[in-house]
């Protein structure tokens, strides 16, 4: 099976409409799924922590021509985890922390320690094959060592843990391919032009 993992899109209507677009277009084939972070919170994680009883439109960016475009599953993300919290309405509790999909696990990356780089700090414990956002970074890891990659480029995954950062659609547009059958990922950036 052949996925299209987004993540990070904060609202961003266009560039989340375009890479939708980009991916019926070209993988007709992928199933989405996301990797959390679907929508921006508008009260910043300082303030945050002194608000409660906030409305949905003080807390969150949530048009509902933006909400017809989230028609994937999905995880859940810090952001949604703060429009709850401010909120106290539990829009997204249908959401999981986690999601496994043909010998991969998803998560959105706030669970874990992140170094100064933003890159993702080792953690032998974690599964072979795990993708992630948080950071808006995308990136590589293979046990536990960053390595280069370059955009729309297969790589063949081997037998080593692998952690994906797929990077944000909001500022970058970045996602991954990932497909089960052939043991491949893909990174890509896909803008418009």
């Amino acid at each position: 099976m052949i996925y299209a993992i987004i993540g990070d899109l904060h609202s961003d209507y266009k560039r989340t409409k375009y890479v939708k677009k980009f991916i019926k277009k070209n993988y007709p084939l992928a199933k989405t799924v996301g990797l959390g972070d679907l929508y921006e919170c508008k009260i910043g994680k300082k303030k945050a922590k002194k608000v409660s009883n906030a409305t949905l439109d003080e807390a969150a960016i949530m048009t509902d021509q933006f909400n017809k475009l989230i028609d994937f599953p999905s995880i859940f993300g810090n952001q949604e985890l703060r429009i709850q919290q401010v909120t106290g309405r539990s829009l997204f509790e249908k959401l999981p922390e986690k999601m496994e999909i043909d010998g991969a696990t998803l998560i959105h990356g706030h669970q874990f320690e992140w170094a100064d780089d933003f890159s993702q700090i080792y953690d032998s414990s974690l599964p072979n094959l795990l993708f992630f956002g948080h950071s808006h970074y995308s990136g590589l890891f293979v046990n536990g060592e960053k390595k280069p990659f370059s955009f729309n480029k297969k790589i063949q995954l081997q037998n080593a843990q692998y952690s994906i950062n797929v990077g944000s659609i909001v500022d970058h547009s970045e996602w991954c391919l990932y497909d089960s059958s052939k043991k491949t990922i893909m990174f890509m950036k896909t803008e418009e032009n």
